[in-house]
């Protein structure tokens, strides 16, 4: 699965950090939700239950900070432009810092995806894994 869906002609760098972001999100959310069907079938409500446990800004910051020191320079100017970038205001039950670390995180996954580096993603959940004790759901195969 090393390419992504229809990207070809797709220069990441055209893009904002909040619109990799917007993609990032929605990649990361559906490996989470995969790996979590994996782990076997149960009712959609506690599908739900155990994937936002992965899907939200706390644990997406805590996930960044377990990977940021295997980042190549490239992918920390990333994830730091993702971070950085004038978000709106973060939801009333969240954390500012850790939405925007959440945003940035969500903006390398974008950036990795359009780039094709699937490969890259899995390595990286797979050090945060290897890092956490909750772990990301079935993320080593």
């Amino acid at each position: 699965m090393g390419e992504s869906i229809k990207t070809a002609g797709m220069d990441p760098a055209q893009y904002s950090p909040l619109a990799l972001a917007y993609l990032g999100d929605a990649v990361y959310e559906l490996i989470v939700r995969e790996r979590v069907l994996k782990e076997g079938n149960r009712q959609v409500g506690k599908l739900h239950k155990e994937s936002t446990k992965y899907v939200n800004a706390g644990a997406q910051a805590d996930l960044i900070m377990k990977i940021e020191s295997e980042l190549t320079d490239e992918e920390r100017a990333v994830y730091k432009r993702g971070r950085n970038s004038s978000a709106h205001a973060a939801p009333k039950n969240q954390d500012v810092i850790a939405y925007r670390k959440a945003t940035g995180f969500e903006a390398l996954i974008g950036w990795l995806y359009l780039r094709g580096e699937m490969d890259r993603i899995f390595d990286l959940l797979d050090i945060a894994e290897e890092n956490n004790d909750q772990g990301t759901p079935g993320v080593k195969e």
